[in-house]
């Protein structure tokens, strides 16, 4: 059954909300000069905060902030919208800018609880298990809960490399078709079938400001290929991966591989390098590629109105756009921005595997 599109807000909020070590600070809320909170589905969420550092204090102008009592290494830092909330992570960085003329700014560098993982560098091996099993341990060496809904074959042998728990993590999530994120201290891995969202409606003209929409047909593939060899079997492997992978991401609409066929012709692809050593793991990894060529038949980049809902992973309705382009699309990746001069609003970036039908 459809999921019925989230109401348009009414009015919007022109200025976020600052809370640090847990309690909210309006002097911060309206010392707030630049705002950067940005966001993936490949996880690790950063904000950049700028605040005024010059004003009275102990009855004479003074520095505000260098103290360490308010913004300091290690403290929570949370960007509320509305009842909801932009960022939430840890602040690891403190900048000091002495503007010329005088008075003084103080900028904030936080980033989400994937930054334990991404500083923690190992070179090491796993044997007899799953993605899922991985995923978990690494989350409870850093004292994370693990949510954690992948499927996919159990492994003889997975090898870190001189890589960060992230980048080993970012890399184990590719290769199944999932995605990562944080919320507070749960680590997360879905597929994006799994990652269900209340679709935001965007409309031209209203919520969303501006909008460049591609249709390419140069990374799109008919079918892809992966081949590899079975060491229990000795056998050759060949898995083959088409449109029908994509199941409803379609949505009615026509496929990159249909219009490719129809314009130009029949592209196949075939993989051979990536060796998987079981028939499981090479029809998965050629599941997982063609969706990602498929997604990106169509690619937009918009700026719209800030809200909570507007996040990477969220699903959104493009309205107004023609027949082409309209309906929904996945967000893959977020920027919200703040400043006096321009105010509050969030570039994202989006992709769906469909075109409309023509007008």
């Amino acid at each position: 059954m459809a999921t019925e599109a989230a109401p348009r807000p009414r009015v919007a909020s022109a200025r976020p909300a600052v809370a640090v070590g847990g309690r909210p600070s309006a002097a911060l809320a309206e010392g707030l000069l630049r705002l950067r909170v940005h966001e993936s589905t490949e996880g690790l969420y950063r904000c950049e905060a700028t605040f005024g550092n010059w004003g009275a204090g102990n009855n004479r102008p003074s520095f505000l902030y260098f103290g360490r009592d308010v913004l300091d290494f290690g403290k929570q830092l949370v960007i509320g919208l509305g009842a909801g909330e932009l960022f939430r992570g840890r602040i690891t960085a403190l900048e000091a800018g002495y503007p010329q003329g005088g008075g003084g700014t103080l900028t904030v560098l936080a980033e989400d609880r994937h930054q334990d993982l991404r500083m923690t560098r190992r070179t090491r091996t796993f044997t007899d298990v799953t993605d899922a099993a991985v995923f978990a341990r690494v989350a409870a060496e850093h004292g994370l809960t693990a949510d954690v809904r992948i499927s996919g074959p159990a492994h003889r042998v997975l090898a870190q490399l001189n890589q960060s728990d992230l980048a080993f993590l970012r890399e184990r999530a590719r290769a199944v078709d999932a995605e990562l994120w944080m919320d507070d201290t749960t680590l997360t891995a879905r597929t994006r079938t799994d990652r269900r969202t209340t679709p935001l409606r965007l409309g031209y003209g209203n919520e969303l400001r501006e909008l460049t929409v591609l249709a390419d047909l140069a990374g799109q593939r008919s079918s892809v290929t992966v081949g590899g060899w079975d060491v229990a079997a000795k056998r050759a492997l060949a898995e083959t991966a088409d449109a029908t992978v994509l199941g409803g991401e379609l949505a009615g609409g026509a496929g990159g591989s249909q219009v490719l066929g129809a314009a130009l012709a029949v592209r196949k692809e075939s993989v051979v390098h990536s060796v998987p050593l079981s028939g499981q793991e090479a029809r998965g990894r050629a599941e997982t590629l063609y969706r990602r060529m498929a997604r990106r038949f169509l690619t937009a980049r918009g700026v719209a109105q800030t809200s909570a809902g507007l996040r990477s992973g969220a699903t959104i309705t493009l309205d107004e756009l023609g027949t082409l382009f309209s309906g929904t699309y996945y967000v893959t990746e977020v920027t919200h921005l703040f400043d006096d001069g321009a105010g509050l609003r969030s570039e994202f970036l989006a992709e769906r595997a469909w075109l409309g039908a023509a007008s």
